[in-house]
């Protein structure tokens, strides 16, 4: 398990009731780099969310490697949150790293699971499948 993903778990973990974690993700979601109005476009929507969340990714080469660099955002502040959390685990990795790191696992440990609705359960895991595309 990567570092972002250890970080990630450990702060889930220490705070003490889902409120806090709520306020905990809608401040991640605050906390990422805006995405440019221009990049918004009806082409990078990631299909089968709910809300509406875009994202786009660029290849950077570093040496021999691609790594991809991610931007996205949503109009919902929790799927926001979720998106941070995302990038958070993806950002600046190889197509075999992405593909490599179990998120749902992680989505589990972090306690996201059982309390977000179905919906944004299923619009995570959409962008899951965006990132892993996006990186194929």
């Amino acid at each position: 398990m990567n570092s972002s993903a250890q970080t990630l778990i450990e702060t889930f973990a220490i705070l003490p009731d889902w409120e806090d974690k709520y306020a905990y993700l809608i401040d991640m979601g605050k906390k990422l780099p805006p995405m440019p109005d221009a990049l918004k476009v009806d082409e990078v929507l990631v299909p089968g969310c709910t809300s509406r969340v875009w994202m786009v990714a660029q290849e950077r080469r570093i040496g021999d490697e691609t790594q991809y660099h991610f931007t996205a955002d949503s109009d919902a502040a929790i799927v926001k949150g979720l998106v941070a959390v995302l990038l958070d685990l993806v950002q600046d990795k190889t197509a075999v790293e992405i593909h490599a790191i179990d998120i749902a696992e992680i989505f589990g440990r972090l306690g996201l699971a059982e309390h977000l609705t179905p919906s944004r359960r299923n619009g995570f895991f959409a962008m899951v499948n965006r990132v892993r595309l996006l990186a194929a």
